[in-house]
Formats: structure tokens, sequence, C-alpha cells
């Protein structure tokens, strides 16, 4: 820490080069940090899966039904602890651009085979005693400023035409992947009123007895099913999850191509940057060795510089990107979970570090490693 004023000196003497770099190093992790943020999004449903849960879709497409009546069979089946379904409405509030995902719900058995959703009784009971009422995320409530009695109408667009919904309950969650900005609503509501696919769900979630037996369970149920007009094919809620993000591509391979660029770029940057001001500094050097500095100690005070760069433009990156995040998600519900964590910022900030060492590393060996009477030489 006694050379910290040198250091600074010495990177106040180019304030413009000074700032360029930090601010290359500001964008990259900014740009990281989203990168990680998206990311987490799009595979959020796979790291909260539930190891005992299955989800049962139709074999042709998510989007085609199956029968209601396969809810009942499933339960009879071994190994299945409960079952439960939902169908994708695809309603909007006011505007096309207030989408957000709804769908309607199995009222008797959604929140046992869910139990990481946590809704107080009053509240539940309120929503199974009322038709018409629905369950929102707190995402939703803050969004729209929605509060328990309030009525949401929804524009089906599937089912055409002006729905009606009473906010009866607000969930809360056990980890933060969980919100996300849904509407849930009763099943019978929407069987009741829509004039095709009566009787019919989208999709079951069935729960497991033990995570061992899921394989089993999974066999058995489209083994059930097999050459009947609705066959099915059921999978592990992970599998499910993963399946369903890597409909947009390769997730983990776009992020890295992204990253490995733009940090190979940043080191050229920065590398160049502090190359040229050690070239400058040559005669000073010189003499600061001179006076007794030792090849060690101007070895760690050029690497210091450009860690220090390095930790400043990093951390101001990840920092503007947390404030970004926090205005929650900008594309208004496709990206529901919207959360850069900690892990993600430790990251950022380690891989900036590490990025301003390797790009400070050759010019410090180089002003370790200069003969005085050649620097001299040189002036």
């Amino acid at each position: 820490m006694k050379y910290f004023h040198l250091i600074l000196v010495n990177l106040k003497r180019k304030k413009l080069r000074t700032a360029l770099t930090v601010g290359s190093f500001l964008a990259a992790l900014f740009l990281f940090a989203l990168l990680m943020t998206i990311k987490s999004a799009l595979s959020s449903g796979v790291d909260v899966a539930g190891a005992n849960r299955l989800v049962v879709r139709n074999r042709v497409s998510l989007i085609m039904p199956l029968p209601f009546s396969y809810r009942d069979q499933m339960r009879q089946m071994p190994h299945v602890e409960d079952v439960t379904f939902a169908t994708w409405f695809g309603g909007y509030y006011q505007d096309m651009k207030n989408f957000f995902p709804n769908f309607a719900i199995d009222a008797e058995s959604y929140r046992q085979v869910f139990p990481e959703y946590i809704i107080p009784e009053e509240q539940w009971n309120a929503f199974v005693n009322d038709r018409q009422g629905c369950i929102i995320s707190p995402l939703l409530a803050q969004r729209f400023g929605f509060k328990l009695g309030d009525r949401i109408p929804l524009e089906g667009t599937i089912w055409q035409g002006t729905w009606q919904f009473n906010v009866r309950a607000i969930y809360e969650v056990k980890r933060k992947e969980l919100l996300t900005s849904e509407l849930w609503f009763q099943y019978a509501y929407l069987d009741e009123q829509r004039p095709f696919f009566k009787g019919t769900v989208g999709w079951y979630i069935v729960k497991v007895d033990d995570p061992a037996n899921a394989v089993q369970a999974a066999k058995a149920i489209d083994g059930r099913f097999a050459n009947s007009p609705f066959e099915t094919k059921t999978e592990t809620e992970k599998a499910f999850a993963a399946g369903f993000a890597n409909q947009i591509g390769n997730i983990k391979l776009l992020i890295l191509s992204i990253g490995s660029i733009v940090f190979f770029t940043l080191l050229l940057v920065t590398g160049n940057s502090m190359a040229i001001a050690v070239r400058e500094r040559t005669g000073e050097l010189a003499v600061m060795k001179t006076v007794g500095f030792s090849d060690v100690s101007i070895l760690l005070l050029i690497m210091a510089e450009s860690l220090l760069v390095a930790a400043v433009g990093g951390a101001a990156g990840l920092g503007l990107a947390k404030l970004f995040t926090l205005g929650g998600d900008p594309t208004r519900g496709m990206l529901p979970y919207f959360y850069l964590s900690g892990r993600s910022l430790a990251m950022g900030l380690g891989l900036a570090l590490l990025s301003g060492a390797v790009a400070g590393i050759i010019p410090a060996v180089g002003a370790m490693r200069l003969k005085i009477v050649d620097a001299l030489r040189k002036v």
C-alpha cells in the first residue's frame, strides 16, 4: 500500500488512455453480466425443477392436448404419488405488449404437487371458492399494481373474448429463481367457457414416490397410452425444462462464444495500453532501479497498475449491470426471472482481475528484465 500513490500518479499520467482502458473493462463486464443474467433466466426452469416430478405431454407436440380422463388413470399406476395438470391460456392484459404467462391449473392438486409455492390458507380457500378467482406472482402484482380483490380482464388469444379474473391470492416462493410473472386460474372456469378442446388439458405433472423410480414410472405411463389416439411423451421435469430452453439454441455455447470474443479483445486492448505505458517510462524505470527499486518491485508495480484498472472498470461494469437488472425484465414477460446473482458478480470480478493480470504480465516482465544501462542509452 505504500506505493499506492505512485501507482495512481502513473495512471493519471495519460488520463484519456486510462479512462478508455477502464471503459473497456466496464463495457466488457457489463455485457458479461447481462449474458449471465439472460442465461440464468432461460435456464431457471432447469435449476429449480423437482427431482420427483415428471411432465407428461402429447407425443406429437406440446401444443396438442391430452384427455382429462388420463389423470385418474395415472393416479392408479405404480410409484405415482399424485397427479396435477395445467393448460396454457395465452391471454394478455389490455395490450399485447402486456403479455405474461397465464394458464389454468387443477385447483384440487396443484399446490400439493408444487409445495415450493407458498400460499396462505385463507387466500387459497378464497381462490378455490371463486370460479373466476386467480393467483398471481409478486412480480406481476408489482408490475401492474394488482392487489387482492382486484378484477383483471384478459383478452384471449386461443379462446377469443374478454375473460374476467378476481385476484384471490399472491404466492410467495422458497427460492428466488421461482419468481416469474405468472397468473393461474381454475381449469373448471376455462373448460366451462371455451368452445373447443373441452375435456382436455395441456400437460400433466406427475409426482412420484421416489426420484429413483422416475424412469420406471415414465415408461409405464407412456406404455399405458401407447397406440391410443393421444399417445404421451413423459420425461423428468428437469429434462422437459432443458428441452424447452434449448429450443432457442445452445445457450451455453452462445454465452461462451460471445464471452470469449469479448475478453480476448479486452486482453488485446489492455495489453497494448500497458505496453505503451511501460515503453514511455523506460527512463523512469531505469532511474527507479538505480535508486534501489528491485526487479520484483518494478514487476509488482506494473502488475498493480493493470489490476487496479481491471478492478475499477470491472466493478463499475458489474455495478451498472446489477442496477439494470434491478429494474426487472426488460422484455416484459419473455425473461420473467431476471436476476444477477452474487455468484455471477464474483465470477465477473474474478475474470476482470484475471484479464488484468494476463494483460499486464508481459509488459511487467519486460520492465523487470530491463537493464539500467540499456534503458538510459535509449533516453
